[in-house]
């Protein structure tokens, strides 16, 4: 890659908005230009212009399949962590589960003949007992939940969807995750044909996306949540799925929405496991790091960093001046 890379990107963005008809239309002005103002296609030996071209276009071609492939296998190894977390958290709840499961047959091992005719009896009373009706199973466990979901949940936060399982949205016609450091977009098309890339419209701007079918009425056009790199960003085809990689500018807020117009999700919940701290230098990280914590502690009802300082403080003010009484006092 030469010094100059990405010197013209300012020109030629500018000159690529004028071509709503996307590459060819922008290679076809180019092309022109060579033809009516050089000898670049007669100056030559016959055929010489066509393997030039051949070989700059075969260059690009290599460099960005290769930060493709590097950016696939940082997805991959992305997704392996999150399932080996997954099965270890599994793992634990299953060893809990059997320990307490071993707990419980102990302890009925353990009760003498009168205490199991005692506790008998209390089941039969309470069974014949009309004065309290038990509500159905399925009743309970959806109050139960409702109940969880509420006290988790801060006023704001009313009405937000679930990130999925990549800290993302799934939504009826394309689902997104993200890290901290960029967002990937996946958008099925359901035709009968195998999709190329001339079948597809696609156009990342700073603070816009559109994808679409050509012809058709896009799927997604619209302002996005955040800024994005655009000379960073970058979309393939999976199969009939348009793929999109989007590098955040901002790395270090979550996304609650795609586009403006998407319903939000609630990032208090997102699993910040997902996010790769060890790619973002010490000063970044440690902010990172403390935001998390943050959100971990308003999850659970639990004094946040700065509020841990303000009670440590006041704490050792109110033990140097002991002859001072706080206990009628308010604090924020």
């Amino acid at each position: 890659m030469s010094a100059d890379d990405g010197k013209f990107d300012p020109v030629l963005f500018s000159l690529a908005e004028q071509h709503p008809g996307g590459v060819p239309e922008l290679l076809a002005t180019i092309a022109g230009f060579l033809n009516r103002k050089t000898d670049f296609f007669v100056g030559g030996d016959a055929g010489e212009w066509e393997k030039l071209v051949l070989k700059i276009f075969r260059k690009e071609a290599a460099l960005a399949q290769e930060v493709a492939r590097k950016k696939r296998e940082e997805r991959e190894q992305a997704e392996r962590r999150r399932a080996e977390t997954r099965r270890k958290k599994e793992e634990e709840e299953r060893r809990e589960r059997e320990k307490a499961e071993d707990q419980s047959a102990a302890a009925i091992t353990e009760l003498t003949d009168a205490e199991a005719e005692k506790m008998q009896r209390e089941l039969e009373d309470a069974k014949k007992s009309k004065e309290v009706k038990e509500p159905a199973p399925a009743a309970a466990a959806a109050e139960e939940e409702e109940t969880e979901k509420d006290d988790d949940e801060e006023p704001e936060d009313k009405g937000k969807l679930k990130p999925n399982r990549g800290n993302g949205c799934d939504l009826e016609k394309y689902s997104w995750t993200q890290t901290l450091q960029e967002l990937e977009l996946r958008v099925p098309f359901d035709v009968k044909f195998t999709l190329k890339a001339k079948d597809v419209v696609v156009s990342i701007q700073r603070k816009s996306l559109k994808v679409g079918l050509k012809g058709h009425p896009p799927v997604i056009d619209g302002a996005l949540h955040g800024e994005v790199k655009m000379e960073e960003s970058l979309w393939h085809l999976d199969k009939n799925s348009v793929v999109v990689t989007l590098d955040k500018v901002n790395q270090m807020n979550w996304w609650e929405k795609l586009v403006l117009t998407d319903p939000p999700i609630n990032t208090r919940k997102i699993n910040p496991e997902s996010s790769k701290l060890s790619d973002l230098d010490g000063q970044t990280r440690g902010m990172v790091e403390k935001m998390m914590f943050d959100q971990r502690q308003k999850e659970m009802g639990l004094p946040t960093s700065d509020e841990q300082k303000k009670q440590d403080v006041l704490k050792k003010f109110m033990t140097q001046h002991p002859e001072m009484d706080f206990s009628n006092c308010k604090f924020n």
